[in-house]
């Protein structure tokens, strides 16, 4: 984990195209896509010009070990933001062709919930991270120019 997060912080790109990447990382992240989460946010990372390394790590936190709880959360943020109450929850069909065969409704629900939750999740992670890249520049700095002075 240190190393990805060295890896991200010293990129050569400025706070806010990072902090862009890994608030666009977030929100791919929390959508019920995990099969293709990659190539979108790659695709995406090249449209909106933002660090592609940093967008793609960002999603890391949603994938295959994670899927059945993340999931699970997904649906239940779901079903409190849509007006369809009578869809199933099955953990043993979580790939994205069985979710689809169970039911538009069943991806639906699970899509709104990863829309409820990564909107917020996006907001704040991009302020939260550009708040973390800026005080890790600025720390690193100060430690270089001590080393120079010694």
């Amino acid at each position: 984990m240190r190393y990805w997060y060295l890896r991200i912080m010293r990129q050569n790109s400025s706070p806010k195209n990072l902090a862009a990447a890994c608030a666009l990382g977030m929100f791919i992240g929390a959508l019920p896509i995990i099969p293709f989460q990659s190539v979108v946010v790659i695709a995406l990372a090249f449209v909106l010009r933002v660090n592609k390394l940093a967008a793609w790590l960002a999603t890391c936190y949603s994938n295959a070990a994670t899927m059945v709880p993340f999931y699970y959360f997904l649906y239940e943020v779901g079903q409190a933001v849509t007006p369809f109450r009578n869809v199933a929850f099955d953990p043993d069909k979580l790939r994205m062709v069985d979710m689809i065969h169970a039911g538009w409704q069943v991806f639906g629900v699970m899509f709104a919930g990863g829309l409820a939750f990564g909107i917020p999740a996006t907001i704040a992670t991009y302020f939260l991270s550009l708040f973390a890249i800026r005080r890790y520049r600025r720390r690193r700095a100060v430690r270089i120019l001590r080393k120079r002075e010694e």
